[in-house]
């Protein structure tokens, strides 16, 4: 993926506005004659004071307008993936599947999106790495499973939107494309460190749980997002969802978000299915609660062990 921007910062602008507004609507000093009258000077202050509140009152809606308009909320962008009209497309070199890059456009907001159109299901293949596996689903549908759970344990904030989606003709996952800078692979090759190790490593047991949860059978460093800031993003879930009731690795399981960690004990599975009825089967849906309960019992035994402050933050 490549540097994509959201706009400008709608807090920055809202103190700025604010702090131009307060300066200019202070009351004058007037400056008093000898006669006690008011000089000329002070009734052009006052009508130039007033023109600037005036100003600013016209300017004020309409930066706040064009940076709304410039960092879209989640249903917002959900619109506009699922409506706005296709005016470029180049496909990715990356990944196995190979998604396409669209640039999308509403005749307001123009901006990129990655399209997945992968849905096989075979009674086995052998992979690259020489595991046989039966069974093998590889699949768009899971990207939107996947985002549907993150909205349920509150993650959905690392990773993008992903809506379905049918273009020439082939249905398929499309996502917002994010402001990335590099991937954990570029990272690691470059053995580049984030400046605030405590919020990298807080961030990567998000992504380590959720993993836990969905059961990636293709994990990869490719599919962990770096934004210039540091912010990690996870994507691309076409070959989760396995139907193993196992954790994949358990050992990754070493600390947690409390409120993940309570929203994990409170998920429902009648809420995951109806979440995600249109892309996980019973099954699947029954295998990620099964995981869940060995999640949070993996979590529960290190706090009892070690102490809650040693496991959860």
């Amino acid at each position: 993926m490549a540097d994509e921007g959201l706009g400008p910062d709608r807090g920055q602008n809202r103190a700025f506005l604010a702090e131009a507004s307060t300066r200019r609507a202070r009351p004058l000093v007037h400056l008093v004659s000898n006669s006690g009258g008011y000089p000329m000077q002070t009734f052009h202050l006052q009508r130039q004071s007033l023109i600037l509140v005036a100003v600013v009152c016209l300017i004020f809606p309409c930066l706040i307008m064009a940076a709304d308009e410039s960092t879209p909320n989640k249903e917002q962008i959900k619109h506009f993936l699922l409506t706005a009209k296709v005016v470029g497309s180049k496909q990715s070199s990356k990944g196995v599947t190979q998604p396409w890059r669209l640039t999308l456009s509403d005749g307001t907001l123009t901006h990129d999106a990655s399209f997945q159109p992968i849905d096989e299901h075979k009674p086995m293949v052998t992979l690259a790495s020489g595991r046989t596996e039966m069974n093998f689903v590889d699949s768009y549908k899971y990207n939107i499973a996947a985002y549907a759970l993150a909205e349920l344990v509150g993650l959905d904030d690392m990773m993008p939107v992903y809506v379905e989606r049918s273009w020439k003709g082939n249905p398929g996952s499309l996502s917002w494309w994010l402001p990335v800078k590099m991937d954990e692979e570029e990272r690691v090759k470059q053995k580049l460190q984030p400046p605030d190790a405590d919020a990298w490593a807080n961030q990567m047991y998000k992504i380590r749980v959720f993993d836990q949860l969905v059961y990636d059978d293709d994990p990869n460093l490719t599919n962990v997002l770096i934004g210039a800031d540091w912010t990690i993003w996870r994507v691309d879930f076409s070959r989760a969802f396995r139907l193993k009731k196992d954790l994949r690795n358990p050992g990754d399981l070493v600390r947690c978000d409390r409120q993940l960690f309570d929203k994990l004990k409170a998920l429902d599975g009648n809420a995951v299915a109806e979440k995600t009825k249109h892309y996980l089967t019973k099954d699947e849906v029954k295998a990620v609660m099964a995981r869940r309960d060995k999640i949070v019992a993996q979590f529960q035994k290190l706090s009892s062990e070690k102490g809650e402050k040693e496991v959860f933050y």
